[in-house]
């Protein structure tokens, strides 16, 4: 497994050049970094507000333009302090890029499967990779993200709403069965709830197709060091090793889609 850890310990400051607001509570920030080092979609960095620091993965990545983003869903005070708070010409710091992405070259058709801001996940994918059919998945038509986007770059994308509200009625893994069982799909790469990243794996064992996915744990260093985002068994750090796992390693992790680990260490079931 290829893993990719820079040296850059201390965050980068950088002046943000666009603000763009996907849904009432998702929002994504765009800024200028070198982009001259190796990079994946299904990467992340550590966000610093010029107060703390969280992980967040990588939305947007502009080769050309030397551009990148991240994309925030509103979950507790620091994703609400951005949100609220960080307009373009603001200074936010970034540390990274840190994790192990999406690996897809040879592959020949992908279908993506997004839930709710776990889209920000496969944003930078259409960048790097051709025919990908995308699900952009929410549980209502006014939190769907990144279908504007996808639309304009011409992406085949298919929404899907708990509610029925726009597109399919029903879970994004129903909709995913659907296409898997009538199309020739050879991957199925994924970020959202780990119940739907579980599912997604079932069904690449159910139609011998591979699967990348990418797996949220508590972060505290980005860096492999704390061990915070350490996974039963065998012990392999998100942060490092992942956040993105293949069908083979998702097929090892003991607690995958049945529990995780909270601040504290203590085991919450899913």
């Amino acid at each position: 497994m290829i893993t990719n850890v820079y040296d850059d310990e201390v965050p980068v400051v950088v002046k943000i050049k666009e603000t763009i607001i996907e849904t009432p509570t998702v929002k994504t920030f765009i800024f200028p970094f070198d982009l001259t080092e190796d990079i994946h979609p299904g990467q992340f960095v550590m966000v610093w507000d010029l107060k703390t620091e969280k992980p967040m993965t990588i939305s947007v990545i502009d080769k050309e333009n030397n551009l990148m983003g991240i994309t925030v869903r509103k979950a507790g005070p620091f994703t609400n302090n951005l949100y609220d708070n960080v307009e373009a010409g603001d200074y936010i710091g970034i540390r990274g890029p840190y994790g192990h992405g999406y690996q897809l070259d040879g592959y020949k058709k992908i279908l993506a499967v997004g839930g709710g801001s776990g889209v920000a996940s496969l944003g930078p994918i259409l960048s790097f990779y051709d025919d990908v059919d995308i699900i952009s998945a929410a549980s209502t038509k006014d939190e769907l993200v990144f279908v504007d986007r996808f639309n304009k770059e011409g992406i085949k994308t298919r929404e899907c709403t708990d509610d029925g509200s726009c597109g399919f009625k029903g879970f994004s893994t129903q909709l995913a069965e659907e296409l898997l069982a009538n199309g020739d799909y050879d991957i199925i790469i994924g970020c959202g709830p780990e119940i739907m990243s579980y599912k997604l794996y079932e069904l690449s064992l159910k139609y011998d197709v591979d699967c990348q996915l990418a797996l949220d744990r508590y972060m505290k260093c980005g860096l492999g060091i704390c061990g915070q985002c350490c996974i039963d068994d065998p012990g392999y750090r998100v942060c490092v090793e992942g956040p993105v796992f293949d069908k083979d390693t998702l097929g090892k992790l003991s607690e995958f889609g049945k529990y995780r680990r909270d601040a504290a260490g203590s085991i919450v079931e899913y």
